[in-house]
């Protein structure tokens, strides 16, 4: 079994010492509940919000700089693996999206988010490489970050790359769903990890940021569609964990007769 630990942060935009500091309390609480695989929310040291088309940029690290260094310090002192969002200025000077990967060996990935939400795009430079999918000590990771998993073409890639676990860093601003229904972001990842059959670990965000709210939507899936862990109740910050037999991800038989990827036709899909 490993244990799975998504960690629902308060953030706020330039404050990147105290949302360093969140990260970090929440990584060693993680670490010791027995967690080995930490999933942060998107844009962890930077906060969301920005006021202007500078900030991000202002913002922005190195993938060497102080948020990745310490995470994988961390990693190493502590025998995890921690996928979390970055506002990063990549060797080219861009400004991206990104989610990092680090393990007790450092820093293993850098996936940057491809499909950009709203004003995203006013800041940062989109991605155009597929989610990667790294072995690591606690399963096959693959990263997405936010709206990356509202396009089923775009889940499925880490899917077939053959992923137990998808750490989806995100920030869903809040949104208005009808009485007694669960947030349609939160049934989006539901369906993703079911239709492909794996664990899906999403890290939101909660508290108020210039004026906007959370969905605060962290969440842990596993394979059949169903959660393990949250979301949370309240709006403030929470760890969530669950232990996960992440050999479920690697049996994609739906039935006696089916398989979710060998039953796909994709000679009918162009």
């Amino acid at each position: 079994m490993t244990v799975i630990a998504v960690c629902r942060l308060a953030l706020a935009v330039g404050r990147t010492a105290a949302n360093r500091a969140a990260a970090r309390d929440a990584i060693v609480r993680a670490a010791a509940q027995g967690a080995r695989l930490v999933v942060l929310p998107e844009l962890t040291n930077s906060g969301y919000v920005f006021d202007g088309p500078r900030v991000a940029g202002e913002l922005a690290e190195h993938v060497g700089g102080p948020t990745v260094s310490e995470w994988a310090a961390l990693a190493r002192e502590h025998d995890l693996v921690i996928a979390g969002g970055l506002c990063e200025r990549d060797d080219a000077g861009a400004v991206r999206n990104s989610a990092v990967l680090v393990d007790a060996t450092g820093l293993r990935a850098v996936y940057r988010k491809v499909h950009l939400w709203a004003d995203e795009r006013d800041h940062f430079v989109p991605g155009s490489a597929p989610p990667p999918v790294i072995d690591t000590a606690a399963g096959r990771i693959g990263l997405l970050v936010c709206y990356d998993a509202e396009f089923p073409e775009w889940v499925r890639l880490p899917a077939l790359a053959g992923a137990d676990v998808l750490a989806i860093p995100t920030n869903w601003p809040a949104s208005p769903s009808p009485a007694g229904e669960r947030h349609v972001l939160l049934v989006n990842v539901q369906a993703a990890a079911y239709a492909n059959r794996v664990f899906a670990a999403v890290a939101d965000r909660c508290g108020d940021e210039r004026g906007v709210g959370w969905v605060g939507g962290s969440l842990i899936v596993g394979p059949d569609g169903y959660p393990l862990a949250g979301p949370a109740p309240g709006d403030g910050p929470a760890l969530l964990l669950a232990d996960c037999d992440l050999s479920q991800a690697r049996d994609k038989a739906s039935g006696p007769r089916n398989d979710v990827h060998a039953d796909r036709r994709p000679d009918l899909y162009t």
